[in-house]
Parts: C-alpha cells; structure tokens; sequence
C-alpha cells in the first residue's frame, strides 16, 4: 500500500491506486499521512475556460489571495460518498450568465484537488455514473461542466485514490480496470507487529505533537527522497527486454486491453527512480507487477488461489 501511494507520488501518470482490504487496516490514516510528503505546488496560476455563446473567456479558477510564498502544500482532497455530481465538477451560475453576462463558476472537488490527491473512502459505494466521471477526468487532466449551452474547462491533475472493504461490493471490472494499482491489505497475524501497532497508537492518542516530532527526522528523510525521485524520473528507461516481458507475463495471464503493461513500465520507473537510479531493472518490474495486474485479472469465482501468488507463478520463468 505505501509502496503504491509513494510510486504515485513520484509519478502521478502510475494512473492511481486502489486500496481495498479489511476494516481498521489503517488505509485512509496512510492516504491521509501522504498529505505531509508531497512537495508544495505553484500557489496560483490555474485558469478556467468558460464559454458564452460561443465566446470564450478565462477567469482565474480560484481568487488569488495574498500569499507568503509562491508555493502552497499539494491538496489531499476527500470526497464524500453522497456529493452529488455538481459537488464533484463544479456548478455554473446559469442565470447570472445569461442576464448579466457575469462569468461565475463555483469549483467543484475535481478543481480543489488539482496538484494533489483525491482520496474516495468506501470507493466501492460510490454511484458508477460519478466513479465514471472521475476516472475520466483523472485521466484526461482536464473537466468539463457543460449546462444550457454554457461550458467551462478547466485543469484538473490528480491522482485518484480509492480504498474500500471488499465484503460491501467490488466495483465493476470496467472501472477496477482504469486505476494503476491495486493494494490488496490483510490484517496481520505477527503478535509483535499487533503489539506495535497498539502501543504507536496509544502513544499518538496521548500526545500527537511529540509523536509527530519523533518521526520527523524519517518523515523529512522520506520527503527529500520522493524530491529526488522526481528528479531523477524523467531520465529512468525501461529496457526494451523488460518491456517484452512485462508484454508476455500479460498474455500469459490473459490480461484484456493493454493497460497492464503500460502500468508496468511507468510503476517500473518510478520504482527505480525512487530508489535513486536511472536504469529500470528486473527488481523494478518484479516489485510492480502484483499490484499493476492483480485487478486487472479474469475472475473465477471457482479458483481459489490468490491473484498475488498467480502472478508469482506467473513471473516464474519470464522474469
């Protein structure tokens, strides 16, 4: 799961992850604890297209604001499983427009989360028509709010993460299908890791700052890495020999469509860029695949091996 998360960080075009596991696995607290690693982000400077009658006008998208600095903390934005299409993309006030000629438009969640991460709890009961939309957008960049002949784009860049509890419903294959990554979580069976986890818990509850404080040092260590990362992304190549197996292990698994290996090279790249190099290697591929194909499976209901340990097989013998 962090592993996903910080891939996403470095390389937002992973395309998202999708968490889904037991309750009290600590999947939002992750999500939500990215927030403070992403690198700060232009304060301003995002403009929305709106069209009247054929006339096209830009308006900032945000009213700029006196600011300190020329950057602002990247936006970890929550969409709550009963906003309504409007809440999402945005509203347009239709009749200020046509009576006055007044170019209002109300950002939606789509514009707030531009830079950063938009995180859905519970992704699998979010309505599909409103999943759709999202997906859509996250892949495009862009949002469009068309009412009554009005139109307004807009950029919208962010990583889209969902998480959920596979015993309340899965989304369609369809839609499971357009996220990068898929984190499968399961509570843990080790005495001493449950141990930590309640004593770390305790000790957060009784003082927040302290706890904060003492994991700093690891926090900035982990920040400056996911900087580096970046840096060092756009140098990263994947070589053509992994590139053909990571085509082969898809067909050996019978993956439809060819985003399976599309999502491999980039989560290969961002992992070898994340750990300070610039060659992709076997490593890289091996430590992606699994949560790169794991969702994008045929379903059996009748086989009872995991898709974890069938891509293993899987890889045996290609990588």
């Amino acid at each position: 799961m962090k592993r996903a998360l910080l891939l996403n960080a470095v390389d937002p075009g992973v395309g998202g992850v999708m968490i889904m596991g037991h309750r009290g696995t600590a999947k939002s607290t992750a999500v939500r604890a990215l927030a403070t690693l992403l690198p700060p982000i232009p304060a301003h400077g995002a403009k929305a297209e709106v069209f009247i009658r054929g006339v096209k006008t830009e308006i900032p998208l945000f009213p700029l604001e006196e600011a300190d600095s020329d950057l602002t903390p990247a936006p970890m934005v929550d969409l709550p499983l009963g906003a309504t299409e409007d809440r999402v993309a945005g509203m347009l006030d239709i009749e200020a427009a046509l009576t006055r000629g007044v170019k209002v438009f109300e950002p939606g969640l789509l514009a707030r989360a531009h830079g950063g991460f938009l995180y859905i709890d519970e992704v699998n009961l979010l309505e599909d028509h409103l999943v759709d939309l999202l997906l859509d957008v996250a892949a495009s960049g862009i949002n469009v709010v068309e009412r009554e002949g009005l139109s307004v784009r807009h950029p919208a860049r962010f990583v889209l993460v969902g998480s959920g509890n596979p015993e309340e419903g899965d989304l369609r294959p369809q839609l499971l299908d357009r996220f990068g990554l898929h984190a499968q979580i399961a509570t843990l069976t080790d005495v001493e890791q449950r141990v930590t986890i309640v004593i770390r818990a305790e000790a957060f509850r009784a003082d927040p700052e302290s706890f904060l404080a003492g994991w700093e040092p690891q926090q900035a260590a982990l920040r400056k890495q996911i900087v580096q990362a970046r840096e060092h992304l756009p140098q990263a190549e994947m070589p053509h020999r992994l590139l053909l197996r990571a085509a082969e292990l898809c067909l050996k698994l019978g993956v439809d469509g060819h985003r399976g290996e599309i999502t491999i090279a980039r989560a290969a790249r961002a992992h070898a860029a994340l750990e300070g190099r610039r060659d992709v290697n076997t490593d890289d591929v091996r430590a992606v695949a699994a949560m790169s194909l794991r969702h994008r499976l045929r379903r059996n209901p009748l086989e009872e091996i995991d898709t974890g340990e069938k891509i293993a097989g899987a890889m045996q013998g290609i990588l």
